[in-house]
């Protein structure tokens, strides 16, 4: 993940809204486009409930603090918080850093003295922490000592490996509470390399730490960092602790799938608490005690973290499943016996020849429509379609891609040709084409994502093909699935579905 600068000004007031303490910015001073995020935030920026924080690194060896230029680099960001990584591991100490244990405790009590002096407020990121805890706790003690006895606000203790369990690090951060004694702030810094990121933050709260220190979405290095939400939301609704300001908590989910579009990295439908799938039920028996008490299977009511339940659609989906789905899209199915049990034969049997529709929720709409009404609205009746993909020239030159299409539709015969990357991305430009000048509404429309699974892989290139694409409107999103003999059929299946369910859902009547 690579942010830009306009990145960052658009992240930095979602995490504002969340309502958490500190952000931090990066690094200005070592990186060019962190010290310009620091001086468009201080002009640009308006945080209600958190204080920007400027990342850098004690003073080089052998140099004093107030002549580093990096150290300065860090005063001259005009960041009220400075996060400076320090070494608390013998071993990075003698073998990164290439000097001595009093020298590095040196570093730390010079860059700690100098910048709380000039009126910042200092934390200390002991990198490395546990595992040197675990090889030499005394030194690793030390470090935390005179980061404290320099003036440090906090000292967060870092799993930078990401290598421990919450039983280590609960012992760990319990020895060292009992030797800093109860005031000064312990943290926590959590990489998810075992897993255990979340739990280790947990545990280390339990153990006397009281600042955490995370990423949204768990966006970090390798397997990533603690996710905060997941965090502060155990903490808040398991624990009974107060943590955001306001009411982030339950905008969390918006949130977190904001910061995703930001990033351009799809969220995670199975995140805790605010992932798509989070509160989503799939098994009849379940959709059968929900329709009695949703709390019967969810562990805490979605809508405090801005979520919501979710029923999917599937082969295991009973009458109950059916009914649920129903109601949450609009289709009073209630005392409909024998609708239901069409209905609920035909998803069974439909999912057997290869459709999913836990996925593909703007289909199964479609589906009960059909069911319900007797057919889909008459937007357009398709007469044929082709595709050709052609390559001239010798190798390595781009093969070129187009479709026609025939249909009728506002009463007339319309045959366009569309070109496109590709014959599936044809397709779709000569489908909207020729609905265009009917529906001008579909020039809105825009496919955001497209999923090719081969169901059926022993029969090779015979294979049922699975298709699966997500379309918006720039206000909202729906998914369709095509199922067919061939990537194009079943692309032509789920493109005209959501052609049809975006019309249906942007008020428009046939023509």
């Amino acid at each position: 993940m690579n942010l830009s600068v306009a990145d960052k000004l658009a992240i930095a007031p979602l995490l504002d809204e969340l309502g958490v303490g500190f952000i931090e910015g990066g690094w200005p001073g070592a990186v060019p486009k962190d010290t310009d995020f620091f001086s468009r935030a201080a002009k640009e920026l308006n945080l209600k409930n958190a204080v920007l924080a400027a990342f850098g690194a004690t003073r080089k060896v052998g140099q004093r603090a107030s002549e580093d230029p990096q150290v300065l680099a860090l005063l001259n960001s005009g960041a009220p918080v400075i996060t400076l990584v320090a070494k608390s591991d013998i071993r990075h100490v003698e073998r990164a850093l290439r000097t001595t244990a009093e020298e590095n405790l040196a570093m730390i009590t010079d860059t700690v003295a100098f910048l709380t002096g000039e009126g910042r407020r200092v934390v200390i990121d002991a990198e490395h922490f546990f595992d040197g805890y675990r090889f030499d706790p005394a030194y690793s003690r030390a470090a935390v000592l005179a980061a404290f006895e320099a003036g440090a606000e906090v000292v967060a203790l870092c799993d930078t490996n990401g290598g421990m369990l919450p039983n280590w690090v609960g012992e760990i951060v319990a020895q060292v509470r009992a030797d800093v004694g109860p005031e000064p702030i312990l943290g926590m810094h959590a990489h998810n390399d075992t897993g255990c990121a979340v739990a280790n933050s947990l545990a280390a709260v339990e153990a006397g730490c009281s600042h955490v220190q995370g990423t949204v979405n768990g966006y970090g290095e390798r397997t990533g960092n603690a996710d905060l939400i997941t965090v502060v939301a155990n903490l808040e609704l398991k624990g009974g602790r107060t943590l955001l300001a306001g009411n982030g908590l339950e905008e969390s989910s918006r949130i977190a799938h904001a910061i995703s579009e930001i990033t351009n990295i799809s969220p995670y439908a199975r995140q805790p608490y605010v992932g798509a799938s989070a509160f989503a039920h799939k098994a009849g028996l379940h959709a059968s005690a929900i329709k009695v008490d949703p709390d019967l299977y969810q562990h805490i009511d979605p809508t405090r973290v801005g979520n919501d339940m979710r029923m999917l659609i599937s082969d295991m989906a009973g009458r109950a499943s059916i009914e649920l789905k129903g109601k949450e899209l609009g289709f009073d199915l209630s005392g409909q016996g024998e609708l239901l049990t069409r209905i609920t034969n035909r998803v069974k049997t439909s999912e057997a020849n290869g459709y999913t529709f836990d996925a593909a929720d703007a289909s199964f709409e479609l589906l009960l429509i059909e069911e319900v009404n007797g057919e889909r609205p008459p937007y357009f009746a398709v007469e044929s379609w082709r595709t050709i993909v052609e390559r001239t020239g010798h190798r390595g030159t781009d093969a070129t891609a187009e479709a026609t299409v025939k249909l009728m539709a506002g009463g007339e015969r319309v045959v366009v040709t569309g070109e496109g990357n590709g014959p599936v991305n044809a397709l779709d430009h000569a489908l909207r084409l020729a609905l265009t000048t009917v529906y001008p509404e579909i020039s809105a429309f825009e496919l955001i994502d497209f999923k090719v699974r081969i169901l059926d892989q022993m029969q090779g290139t015979d294979a049922i093909t699975r298709v699966l694409i997500e379309t918006t409107d720039g206000h909202r999103s729906w998914s369709t699935v095509g199922v067919g003999p061939n990537l194009l059929e079943a692309s032509w299946e789920a493109l005209t579905d959501s052609a049809i369910y975006g019309l249906i859902h942007a008020g428009v009547a046939p023509r």
